[in-house]
């Protein structure tokens, strides 16, 4: 008995995180039938997960709606996650300087699992900007960072990047394995790699990679803006910025030549 209560405890639990982990900036507000249908739970397992998750302060109710949203809680945790992460908080003021030095928005970006997740946003000042946030998630081999990221894995975790499919999403993608691989090298001798409209038409994107004290490639800065701010004659510059600030960043960390 006490197994299989165990067992029943640990299913719950990762229900509870599965409907946690539903919510993005897509979806900031579910309904208990909506949940259910998307996780294909019970509504009743649903409605006792939620309910459970509403007096923890992970999900609040919405009076006029019915529907649920992300609580204080999450953020409260998302704040310890920030506060406790180096390279957030080693990169926070060279990515501001670098901002206010080119005037194009940056990310920062790491692996998880095998996709991009940004972890960072700094706004540039211009009208045009870009729908991105903090935790959203893009492939790996048609983004700057993503590529910076891939170039910097083992040779089997490309291949499999490779074998789930690259999928077109504009006319410049890259879709065939010997030009990715190609590509690949090239961004690990020149030191950055470029997106021009390879996830987006009209986007431009530049990055290089931040190393830790190991010196293994943690991460990627990248700087983004649409083809008519960042053309390829401008790469030359803002390859040299991208760079110089991976390197401050990365010393911070305690990555020495």
């Amino acid at each position: 008995m006490p197994e299989k209560n165990e067992q029943r405890m640990l299913s719950s639990l990762s229900n509870a995180l599965r409907i946690l982990r539903s919510y993005s900036m897509d979806k900031p507000s579910q309904g208990i039938t909506e949940i259910a249908v998307a996780q294909n739970l019970g509504k009743s397992t649903v409605h006792r997960l939620v309910s459970t998750l509403v007096k923890e302060g992970f999900l609040v109710k919405e009076s006029e709606t019915h529907k649920y949203r992300l609580g204080y809680s999450v953020l409260a945790l998302s704040g310890v996650i920030f506060s406790t992460l180096d390279i957030y908080n080693e990169a926070l003021p060279v990515v501001r300087k670098l901002v206010d030095t080119v005037d194009e928005t940056a990310h920062i970006g790491i692996l998880d699992g095998n996709e991009l997740i940004y972890i960072m946003k700094i706004e540039c000042t211009h009208h045009v900007r870009f729908l991105t946030h903090v935790g959203k998630r893009n492939p790996l081999y048609c983004t700057s960072s993503g590529k910076v990221l891939l170039a910097h894995q083992e040779p089997d975790f490309i291949k499999q990047i490779i074998e789930n499919g690259l999928v077109k999403h504009t006319p410049n993608t890259l879709t065939n394995p010997n030009l990715l691989h190609q590509e690949l090298a090239k961004i690990k001798t020149q030191g950055y790699a470029t997106s021009f409209e390879e996830l987006l038409e009209g986007v431009h994107s530049l990055a290089a990679p931040i190393r830790d004290y190991t010196g293994q490639v943690v991460a990627a800065l990248t700087l983004v803006g649409p083809k008519q701010r960042m053309g390829r004659s401008k790469v030359a510059y803002l390859s040299k910025k991208v760079i110089e600030a991976c390197q401050e960043i990365s010393q911070n960390l305690g990555f020495y030549r």
